[in-house]
């Protein structure tokens, strides 16, 4: 519950709270290293001034009169304090401090010197901020007669203002610069963001404004490879929904077709009924409106699987297609029994096993048993086989019936389709229904004749993996 309002923003929304906050926190650590860079920088300008006032005492400290003596540059201590802006402190003494010219108590610097390598500090002097450079090289003569290699140290210090000032304005313009920065990356991100984002706009108002029964797919012109996915997703959930959506409008206009004539037929014999007085001829007309009412009950079965059998949610799982087929033609055994049909059953193989929705399949070996059962003439034969190939099953059902002309087997399987050489009532729906299910299951239903031109083969193609 408490991320449902982040996961329902909008991507614009998203993208800015999260790329927004990073860039802050880039400019944070930019201003950081600019401060750091600043502050180099200046100590590196002003050390170097600090190293032109060591220099300028070091080229006037003399040892001729036997002591260490200095001849202080003044006017280019009083340039150098205008430069710092604040106090300039000096101190030259001897490394043991016997001697010591200039300020005395400035403070030593921390570790051993090195000779001829100037070294700079920030340390405090009269509780106030100082930098302090410090020089170290060994005196021509040593003083007093002194051992050879005695060194002199040499110490400028001055306050920080100047130098704070500097690194202050340096700091300063970074900031402006920064924020005038990520103002401008805002403004352009926000712009970006909206740019790439315009197809989805452009979709929302396309599917916004489209009829309610327009289920043609979206145009994947211009969508964003990264959003395709999703559009393929809902053009195929469009599909899905116009083809059931045609599937019933379909089953409307065949039944409001097929069911008109039927019903009207029955209205007229009825009506014949009721005005028959002779009992015998009316217990005919009433035969005669039962034989047409069962073939509106079968006719409007079929009709009714036909349309379960488009709709159906085809879960597939693991079946034994030679137990299933032989199971079915046992239950047709007193049908054909009573038909006066031998109805038989033969396998290539014990076991088939193969991914097919159990239900299904018998509907659609049911129908072809009913029709081979009902076209056969007495005496006649049906076989249900099974033969398979290395990549399908197939269900056959043989029948000795009259078959169909060679001319019209491509239309076979068409819905309402009847083969000009039947004489018995039928809706042309069962192998409509056969096809249906052979095509959901990813197979096909063929047609052929029988042998030696008797007959009709009808096979049913079912892939043995999904």
């Amino acid at each position: 519950m408490t991320f449902a309002p982040w996961y329902g923003a909008s991507l614009r929304r998203k993208l800015l709270l999260v790329l927004l906050p990073g860039m802050l926190l880039l400019v944070i650590a930019e201003l950081w290293l600019t401060w750091r860079t600043s502050l180099d920088a200046a100590n590196a300008a002003y050390d170097r001034s600090l190293l032109g006032a060591i220099k300028a005492i070091d080229a006037n400290i003399s040892t001729e009169s036997g002591g260490l003596s200095v001849e202080l540059p003044y006017r280019m201590l009083e340039f150098f304090e205008l430069t710092a802006s604040g106090q300039v402190y000096y101190r030259v003494a001897t490394e043991d401090a016997l001697v010591e010219i200039g300020n005395a108590d400035l403070p030593s610097p921390s570790g051993a010197l090195v000779t001829g390598q100037p070294r700079f500090e920030d340390s405090r002097y009269f509780d106030e901020a100082v930098r302090v450079g410090t020089y170290a090289r060994v005196l021509n003569e040593p003083i007093g007669g002194g051992k050879r290699d005695q060194r002199v140290i040499i110490q400028v210090a001055e306050t920080l203002g100047s130098r704070t000032t500097f690194t202050r304005s340096l700091v300063w313009q970074s900031v402006q610069r920064d924020v005038l920065l990520i103002l401008l990356a805002s403004a352009l991100l926000a712009v970006a963001i909206g740019w790439a984002l315009k197809p989805l706009r452009r979709l929302h108002d396309e599917v916004r404004s489209r009829a309610a029964q327009d289920l043609a797919p979206l145009d994947t012109v211009d969508i964003p490879a990264d959003v395709r996915p999703l559009v393929d997703a809902i053009n195929h959930h469009v599909v899905r929904n116009r083809t059931l959506t045609e599937a019933r409008r379909r089953f409307i206009d065949d039944a409001s077709h097929q069911l008109r004539t039927p019903l009207a037929t029955l209205a007229t014999q009825v009506g014949y009924a009721l005005r028959e007085p002779d009992p015998e001829r009316m217990r005919d007309a009433l035969t005669a409106v039962k034989t047409q009412l069962d073939e509106a009950v079968r006719q409007t079965n079929q009709m009714l699987s036909l349309a379960r059998t488009d709709a159906v949610d085809l879960e597939l799982e693991q079946i034994d297609l030679v137990a299933l087929a032989r199971q079915s033609t046992r239950d047709w055994w007193p049908a054909a029994r009573d038909s006066g049909i031998d109805l038989g059953f033969d396998s290539a193989c014990e076991r088939l096993d193969l991914p097919a929705h159990a239900a299904l399949l018998r509907e659609a070996l049911a129908n072809l048993l009913h029709n081979a059962i009902r076209y056969s003439p007495r005496g006649g034969e049906v076989t249900v086989a099974i033969r398979r190939d290395d990549r399908a099953a197939f269900l056959e059902v043989i029948d000795s019936g009259p078959g169909i002309p060679a001319d019209e087997l491509p239309r076979a399987g068409e819905r309402f389709f009847r083969a000009s050489n039947m004489t018995l009532p039928g809706s042309g729906l069962g192998l409509a229904i056969v096809r249906s299910i052979a095509q959901r299951h990813g197979g096909s239903m063929r047609l052929a004749g029988g042998k030696d031109g008797r007959g009709l083969v009808v096979s049913i193609e079912l892939p043995i993996a999904p």
